[in-house]
């Protein structure tokens, strides 16, 4: 059943951005998935919106959507709607790129390129292979060296 409804009160939307997919949660508030973001409840009455391409990893299981970015954030939906697929949809819209590459001094970082859902410059990111250091200065240059390549092989 799609939940597609008016944007509830106390989310605020950026011009030209539009409510997609609407889903209560267990707590008496809603999840709203937009064109340009995710807003979930904050906690406190209030809304933390999260831009799709900020979105590190979003998964639903058992009721609950699950999404990281800066921090790690966990919502039970009461019925989840359209909002996972949506949810699903619009972080996988802002990838332009990924690529796994081996370092010279050994290990691997997978690097993404993602364009904000407005348009915009490619952001990109590196996630090292576990047990790497990502603060080793070294092995950073190593990993921005291969994001030049990439970069160069792609044109982003």
């Amino acid at each position: 059943m799609r939940l597609r409804s008016r944007t509830p009160s106390g989310v605020t939307l950026e011009k030209g951005e539009r409510t997609l997919a609407v889903a209560p949660t267990r707590g008496g508030s809603h999840v709203v998935a937009t064109t340009t973001a995710l807003h979930i409840p904050d906690g406190s009455g209030g809304f933390t919106r999260i831009p799709w391409d900020h979105v590190e990893n979003a998964s639903w299981k058992d009721g609950w959507l699950h999404v990281q970015e800066k921090t790690d954030h966990h919502v039970r939906l009461t019925e989840a709607g359209s909002v996972p697929e949506t949810v699903r949809e619009r972080v996988t819209s802002t990838i332009a790129v990924t690529h796994q590459a081996t370092l010279p001094g050994g290990g691997k970082v997978r690097i993404a390129g993602r364009r904000p859902a407005t348009g915009g410059d490619v952001r990109w990111t590196f996630v090292f292979e576990t047990g790497m250091d990502p603060s080793d200065p070294g092995l950073r240059a190593q990993a921005e060296q291969a994001l030049e390549d990439l970069r160069r092989r792609t044109g982003l």
